[in-house]
């Protein structure tokens, strides 16, 4: 048995009667309400998970689910699930025989109906126009706890089952016509640590979902409902021919990628877990199959939700490749940029688990099946992708000063491979992630970490033509008794070099403790107490390279040779070009080199 996703088109005659002028101004009107939207739920934000880091979701979905539009500033795994996260909150609200009104907001988290994890948890707000439900204007935000069996709302991957990631909501009406129902927060403030930012941020959510929906109220009294609802019609049908006519131009085939995730490297029959990836074109059509992929992992929490991770995974790749925004310019995010694929997995492997499976920890693998079906692209788009991308850390920092718990959510930076004429970007977040770093500032002065070190990984590089991008080195100090957890990836496999390139290179993570020398940890780490003093660093991984690292522009190399990047030595072994010891590149001998090197290494 497997699941599938897909989506029947829009015939072209329900878009007639509305000229492209209006339309083009509705579309502009709903992309500005999400990122308004955004913009102000990171004012209101109280932690920095949101307010610096950006790890959120905003958007506009009309009442058959359809999203609309979403906020082009958060992460496309937070906006990305939201039209799921509203067909599964339709879907249990209609098993228990009840309405929206008015006035209603609804918090949902379940990760078996449309929900990215249990962390991410979305406000949604009924849009009514004159009593009738026109859509819905609803946030997600990632919470720095939900009441999981450890501190923190990611790194809890020691969870059993879906019981121990913490609290769950299915489609709670929290108010409920206008009516703040106060026993639900009761509930939030008695069962999740940090409760003050946490409760502070669901609260920014909420504020920020009802200002969409007046915002597309006023769009609609503007316009009127019909023209409004023609023009939704309309922009989501430019953008399933935009990504139609993508595909057009893939020839037919069939096109597979495998690659494999670390899982528990310290645990013998979950460790070192295959994702396949088999997508198959014909015509204006891609479909994506994921058999083969790893049964799922009943009691560890590294399956990933089939809607909210794997299909937004999936989607997001193939439209960053496909339509690229620096050949297309702006590209519409709407439901109709996915009509045109369909995704299949089996039921009951872990890119589509069966409950109570857990869930939490889907992160780091799922940006590796992002990573997966850009190697199977490869094949049929050598130009349009990058190397092998260097995967993100997901480390959660807490601690207990007076009774009050506070709690740091370090997302850690991957890095990307190289691309076509163009070096991997060094030391960012990749793929679906999208968030942003947090500030030194900022983590020092709200929580009781330091910040010892952080900087560009130096001599482990992808090498190639356009070298794989740089990971980062980051080093935290404890200054109180606390705690540490961590959700991670690629500590096993190096990042895949493309068309000759070469490997990127594996992360890396210890722990020091006062007086001991530094104990290296695999990628996931399950809660552990620490003593003030503790110092833990975490190194980044290296993209993978793309194309043969000997025919590098020379000058290329010595830039990276003077930024401290690479040694000489470096420069001379993979690259083939020699730097004197005054910092210049010896083209004689760099020339002797390179000719004296194998035929089939020049190509």
């Amino acid at each position: 048995m497997s699941t599938n996703i897909s989506s029947e088109t829009t015939q072209d005659e329900q878009s007639r009667g509305i000229d492209p002028v209006t339309c083009s101004v509705i579309h502009g009107a709903l992309e500005n309400i999400t990122i308004e939207m955004g913009l102000k739920l990171m004012r209101m934000a109280h932690s920095s998970i949101i307010r610096e880091s950006e790890d959120f979701g905003a958007a506009i979905i009309d009442a058959a689910g359809n999203g609309l539009a979403e906020s082009s500033q958060s992460t496309p795994l937070q906006s990305g699930p939201l039209p799921g996260y509203i067909l599964g909150m339709q879907r249990i609200l209609a098993d228990r025989s009840e309405s929206l009104y008015p006035g209603d907001v609804i918090m949902h988290n379940d990760p078996y109906s449309g929900a990215s994890h249990v962390p991410d948890v979305a406000f949604i707000v009924p849009i009514f126009w004159k009593d009738e439900l026109v859509g819905y204007s609803a946030t997600t935000a990632h919470h720095l706890d939900i009441g999981s069996l450890s501190p923190g709302s990611c790194g809890i991957v020691d969870a059993l089952d879906a019981y121990a990631e913490g609290l769950q909501f299915k489609a709670i009406k929290v108010f409920e016509g206008g009516r703040r129902n106060d026993m639900i927060w009761h509930v939030l403030r008695d069962n999740i640590r940090a409760s003050e930012l946490v409760v502070g941020d669901m609260e920014a959510q909420i504020a920020a979902s009802r200002i969409g929906a007046a915002r597309v109220l006023d769009l609609i009294a503007q316009h009127g409902l019909n023209t409004f609802q023609m023009a939704c019609i309309v922009m989501m049908d430019q953008a399933e021919r935009l990504m139609r006519n993508a595909i057009t131009k893939l020839p037919d085939g069939i096109y597979r990628a495998s690659t494999a995730i670390d899982g528990y490297l310290d645990d013998p029959e979950r460790r070192e877990l295959p994702l396949v990836v088999t997508l198959t074109v014909e015509g204006d059509n891609l479909h994506v199959d994921l058999e083969g992929s790893a049964p799922q992992v009943s009691d560890r929490p590294i399956n990933m939700p089939f809607k909210g991770t794997v299909d937004v995974a999936i989607w997001l790749t193939i439209r960053s490749i496909l339509l690229d925004a620096t050949v297309y310019g702006h590209i519409p995010v709407n439901i109709g940029l996915i009509r045109p694929i369909s995704i299949s997995a089996p039921l009951g492997c872990i890119v589509n688990p069966i409950f109570p499976a857990p869930t939490i920890a889907r992160f780091a693998p799922g940006n590796q099946l992002a990573d997966t079906v850009m190697k199977a692209l490869a094949q049929a788009l050598p130009k349009q992708v990058s190397a092998g991308i260097g995967n993100l850390k997901v480390v959660a920092f807490s601690g207990l000063t007076q009774s009050t718990h506070w709690v740091h959510m370090e997302i850690f930076e991957g890095s990307y491979g190289g691309r076509h004429n163009m070096d991997g970007m060094d030391a960012v977040d990749t793929l679906y992630a999208n968030t942003r770093n947090n500030p030194i500032e900022d983590i020092e002065s709200h929580v009781p970490l330091r910040v010892r070190r952080y900087e560009l990984r130096e001599q482990a590089i992808g090498a190639g033509k356009f070298r794989g991008g740089l990971g980062a080195v980051r080093e935290f100090e404890f200054l109180s008794d606390g705690g540490v957890s961590v959700e991670g990836e690629g500590h096993r496999y190096r990042p895949w070099g493309f068309d000759g390139g070469d490997d990127g290179w594996p992360a890396e993570m210890s722990v020091t403790y006062q007086g001991s020398e530094s104990i290296p940890l695999t990628s996931k780490l399950p809660y552990m107490p620490v003593k003030a003093g503790t110092r833990f660093t975490m190194v980044g991984p290296a993209g993978g390279g793309y194309g043969d690292p000997h025919l590098r522009d020379p000058k290329r190399v010595l830039n990276d040779v003077l930024d401290g990047l690479i040694s000489r030595e470096c420069a001379a072994n993979d690259f083939a070009v020699v730097v004197t010891n005054t910092f210049a590149i010896d083209e004689k001998a760099t020339a002797a080199l390179r000719a004296s090197l194998p035929v089939d290494s020049m190509q």
